[in-house]
């Protein structure tokens, strides 16, 4: 014990040497000073042990990710039971083989079922399993055992953390409670903003009705009651066509690229600069969703300084901040009025 201590002692006297010249000084001045308040505070053991354990899950999750980070990727939710003869695990093994052929990555929660089918299609190269511990059902497939890219979670929330965080689309098929309190995650972190704009796949075999009598009790449970907007149907899409799927993933990232908040201006990065006609349109339908202002074609400002995006065409706007259905239509119209050039058509590089 005495050496593990002298040993972090030399750490953190290195960190405290070197923190002036890191790339993060701010970050990492920012979380030191958290565990320090923390190490002060009336907590348990437990407490200690949920921190500690949660801050190992990123750390792994870091390491593995970071170098696929300009590479897009789809998670992907389903069922750990489901069979492999079962007509919903070849639409997702087939599913996953299609997206990679694109360009994509895939991750799934390394399991069997849904899970195996993806892996299965992706194929190791493309793949990344999200593997939880339990006491059972949960072993990685044999598809992602063993791979690097296999992270093992302790905590479901680290674990939910990093497929949303690292996900550029989500593609759900038929399962149990974890797929619906996956796929209503995702729903409600969309609908708050606090997740994308990404698209939203609900994935059934052929002529299966599991995300059509899904969204059945949506309409009648939830959006009569008003409980939810119209508008938030636009956060995702329901087939069973796995073209109509890939399609819906490729079409979004068209002409969008990516977006973010600065200070209170919400900026969409493009692929392809959008004509004055193609803007005038936009503002003259979208014009509900403003707080004030147009819809406006800008540069890079000045907080984008080192963004790897900074060269990108953009638009800038005062988004209401609570319409996020609109938004996602807003996406839409700027994909189908954008012309891109051979050059910026491939969705899966980021």
């Amino acid at each position: 014990m005495t050496s593990s201590i002298e040993s972090l002692s030399k750490e953190l006297q290195a960190l405290i040497t070197n923190l002036p010249t890191h790339n993060h000084t701010k970050w990492v001045y920012r979380a030191i000073s958290v565990l320090l308040r923390i190490t002060g505070e009336e907590i348990d053991r437990l407490d200690w042990k949920i921190l500690t354990g949660a801050l190992e899950d990123m750390e792994s999750s870091f390491q593995v990710f970071h170098a696929y980070r300009h590479i897009r990727k789809i998670a992907i939710f389903g069922s750990a039971r489901t069979p492999e003869e079962n007509p919903e695990y070849l639409l997702a093994r087939d599913f996953a083989k299609a997206v990679t052929q694109q360009g994509y990555m895939v991750m799934t929660g390394a399991g069997g079922g849904i899970m195996q089918a993806a892996n299965q299609g992706a194929g190791r190269e493309h793949s990344f399993g999200l593997n939880i511990m339990l006491p059972f059902e949960q072993g990685a497939n044999s598809f992602i055992e063993d791979d690097p890219k296999l992270v093992r979670f302790k905590y479901f929330f680290t674990r939910k953390l990093f497929f949303l965080r690292e996900s550029d689309a989500v593609a759900a098929f038929p399962g149990g409670f974890g797929t619906l309190d996956e796929t209503f995650e995702c729903l409600t972190l969309s609908q708050t903003g606090k997740l994308g704009p990404i698209p939203i796949i609900l994935i059934d075999h052929p002529g299966g009705n599991y995300w059509n009598a899904w969204e059945d009790y949506v309409q009648d449970y939830l959006i009569r009651r008003g409980l939810v907007s119209d508008d938030d149907q636009s956060l995702y899409t329901i087939t069973d066509d796995i073209d109509v799927a890939c399609k819906a993933i490729s079409n979004f990232y068209r002409v969008y690229h990516s977006s973010r908040y600065v200070g209170d201006r919400f900026v969409i990065r493009l692929k392809q600069d959008l004509s004055d006609e193609a803007l005038e349109e936009l503002n003259s339908k979208f014009t509900d969703i403003l707080v004030g202002g147009q819809i406006a074609k800008i540069t890079a400002l000045p907080e984008e300084a080192g963004d790897e995006t900074f060269n990108l065409p953009r638009l800038g706007l005062y988004f209401n901040q609570r319409d996020f259905g609109r938004l996602y239509q807003l996406v839409a119209a700027i994909n189908s009025l954008g012309t891109p050039s051979e050059a910026t058509q491939h969705p899966e590089i980021k």
